[in-house]
């Protein structure tokens, strides 16, 4: 609008302009004329021309105007592309800084550790001198004493030769005999004594091996560690066939549910068969009011769930820890009927808190799409908008191509709508609770606009849906 009157008043301004000197000379009378004479047709073609000008001028400034208004919108946009950039850089800056305090603590275990190595050297090597002195005392003693026996044998046998009696010369070989014996128990002492100084050595330089190895390897990385575990240890995420299982397959439950209805009511890793499934072993918590299937536990951080599409699919960890059932075989389950999701969550508070979901996966042609329906609980509904998401992992990005590839950059395998928000197979961190000086690891977790958590415990379990809740 402002610009709209400046346009109207360089117009106006330029429609009072003067004319030029010819143009005055035909308005104004001459003295031999007593009457003012009108202005000429070419004066007032000239002021118009000057209007079209102007006009023309203000169509310019009005394409400037509009070309101003696309430039400032269009920077708008970059300096939000900037800001939401920046936001991620943040988020990534605060996980590699906990990382970093993370590997500054257990470098500092290191070297705790390498300076007990040092000082049980140290003292390994004051009783291997101590062991050598003794060892040369002994050979120092032995010397002399074969010495002083060499010399009595000769005064012996001069004596024996002459004035000995027959006893005093059984007596003689008696001692005689009695000395040799004692060398030779010398002599087996100072043998032992080398092979413990050759040990002690030996265990010396195992020592020496183990602290330059320690100087050279600061540290090793948790997830290798865990990796290490897993590898060692045998896998019970692996489908039971009849070569590897004794069990009648046909006898099997279905689930723990049915386990629980055959009279089964203690907690523990068993073994159950799906529908149009091999058998697998599965962890069953057992209540007073049913048996649930246990497919996601974390309690101590233990297992790194930082993993790749494979291991999600297959499952991985500890069925009496931390694990993740295995999307494969979750679906197994589930296609059965209509399920229950139950989300239990703890935080260091020893709050608890739960959440209870209709559950259903699609299988692998879609990338075990989630649909959830029918929310309860005493928990925010963090999961509100994640039905119909498909599962990503670090290795497979499943989610909306148009949004950042949370489960690389977040770690963990999840259904994302939105990085570092609901996920709780994310990385277990250091954490350090407000107004408390010790240092905890927990899963950081924050729904949407709601506070944010560290979580000690996290666990999915589902359980069959009554009839009532299944028409709820």
């Amino acid at each position: 609008m402002t610009l709209f009157f400046l346009l109207l008043l360089l117009a106006s301004s330029s429609a009072a302009l003067p004319l030029d000197n010819a143009s005055q000379d035909d308005i104004l009378p001459t003295p031999s004329e007593g009457l003012a004479i009108l202005p000429t047709p070419t004066g007032a073609k000239s002021r118009f021309a000057m209007l079209d000008d102007v006009r023309l001028l203000a169509n310019g400034l009005l394409q400037l105007g509009q070309s101003l208004r696309e430039f400032v919108h269009k920077t708008k946009n970059q300096i939000n592309d900037i800001f939401q950039k920046l936001n991620i850089f943040d988020r990534s800056f605060y996980q590699l800084s906990v990382v970093t305090s993370e590997i500054k603590e257990e470098e500092e275990e290191l070297k705790r550790t390498t300076g007990v190595l040092k000082t049980n050297n140290e003292e390994i090597k004051n009783l291997s001198l101590e062991i050598n002195s003794k060892i040369n005392n002994i050979v120092q003693e032995r010397e002399q004493l074969q010495s002083k026996v060499g010399s009595l044998e000769e005064r012996l046998k001069g004596l024996s030769e002459h004035t000995l009696h027959p006893d005093q010369l059984k007596e003689i070989t008696a001692l005689k005999e009695m000395i040799e014996t004692q060398e030779k128990t010398i002599t087996s002492l100072l043998k032992a004594v080398q092979e413990q100084h050759e040990q002690l050595d030996h265990q010396k330089i195992q020592i020496k091996n183990m602290e330059e190895k320690l100087n050279y390897d600061n540290f090793q990385d948790t997830a290798d560690k865990a990796m290490d575990l897993e590898t060692t240890s045998p896998d019970i995420f692996e489908y039971l066939t009849r070569n590897t299982s004794d069990l009648d397959e046909n006898d099997l439950p279905v689930d723990c549910t049915d386990l629980f209805e055959r009279k089964v009511n203690k907690s523990g890793i068993y073994t159950i068969k799906p529908k149009q499934s091999e058998p697998f072993n599965v962890y069953c918590e057992m209540g007073s009011d049913g048996g649930s299937t246990v497919i996601q536990r974390r309690v101590d951080g233990s297992v790194d769930f930082d993993q790749t599409w494979e291991k999600y699919e297959k499952g991985f960890g500890d069925l009496e820890k931390d694990f993740w059932l295995g999307l494969k075989k979750i679906h197994s389950i589930i296609q059965q009927g209509l399920y229950i999701l139950k989300i239990d969550l703890e935080d260091w508070k020893e709050e608890k808190h739960w959440a209870e979901y209709h559950f259903s996966l699609d299988d692998a042609t879609e990338h075990y799409a989630l649909h959830l329906s029918h929310f309860s609980g005493d928990l925010v509904d963090a999961m509100r908008n994640s039905s119909g998401v498909r599962f990503s992992t670090k290795d497979q990005n499943n989610g909306n191509p148009q949004v950042s590839h949370c489960a690389r950059n977040y770690t963990g395998g999840w259904w994302f709508t939105g990085c570092g928000e609901n996920n709780l197979n994310g990385r277990y961190l250091w954490v350090r609770p407000k107004a408390r000086p010790a240092r905890r690891r927990g899963i950081p977790w924050k729904p949407g606009n709601a506070s944010a958590y560290s979580l000690k415990m996290t666990k999915f379990s589902i359980r069959p849906a009554t009839s009532a809740e299944g028409f709820n």
